[in-house]
C-alpha cells in the first residue's frame, strides 16, 4: 500500500456547463487517473449540467426551480459551447470533428471516469440554489458542500478550476 505522503491527488472544480470545458476537465480527470492519481471532480453551478441525467424527471418543484430546470441542459450531451456555439450548430459539428477523429465524446468521458474510480461530487449548495434533487442526476455520484472539497484539495498535487 502506498504512504500517504506518496499518494497523488487531482481535484478538480467543474464550474463551467460547457460542452468543450466539461470534455477537458473530463479529459485531465481520466488520464489523472490513468496515472494512479486520486482525482475528484467537484460539479458546481453549471458543471452540475454534465451529471443531469438526460430525460425529465417528475418530482414537485417551486415555480423557480422548475424555470430552472427548463432552462439548464439535461446531461452533458445537451450542454452547448463556450466560442462558437451558432445558435445550438456548434455542438453538432464539435461532435461531428469528434467523431471523425475518433475522439471520445464528453458522455463516455464520465462513463470512464467513473470505471476508474473518479470520485464525482455535487455540490449540494448549488443543487439547492438551482432546485436540483439527487433524482435529478445519474447514479453513482457522491454529494458534498464546500468544506469536503477544501479537504480534498488541501492533499492534493494538482487543483484545477474549470
Amino acid at each position: 500500500m502506498n504512504n500517504p505522503a506518496e499518494i497523488k491527488k487531482t481535484n478538480i472544480i467543474l464550474f463551467s456547463g460547457d460542452y468543450d470545458k466539461a470534455m477537458a476537465a473530463y479529459i485531465l480527470a481520466n488520464g489523472a487517473a490513468a496515472y494512479d492519481h486520486e482525482v475528484t471532480i467537484f460539479h458546481t453551478f453549471w458543471g452540475l449540467n454534465a451529471l443531469r441525467k438526460d430525460e425529465p424527471i417528475a418530482i414537485k418543484k417551486g415555480f423557480l426551480e422548475k424555470m430552472f430546470g427548463k432552462m439548464m441542459p439535461r446531461g452533458a450531451d445537451k450542454m452547448g459551447l463556450s466560442k462558437m456555439n451558432f445558435a445550438g450548430m456548434g455542438p453538432k459539428m464539435i461532435k461531428n470533428v469528434i467523431k471523425k477523429h475518433n475522439a471520445v465524446p464528453l458522455p463516455e468521458l464520465i462513463e470512464m471516469a467513473k470505471e476508474m474510480d473518479v470520485k464525482l461530487v455535487a455540490c449540494t449548495m448549488t443543487m439547492d440554489l438551482l432546485g436540483l434533487q439527487k433524482e435529478e442526476l445519474m447514479e453513482d455520484i457522491e454529494y458534498a458542500g464546500v468544506a469536503a472539497y477544501l479537504g480534498d484539495a488541501e492533499d492534493g498535487r494538482v487543483n484545477l478550476f474549470i
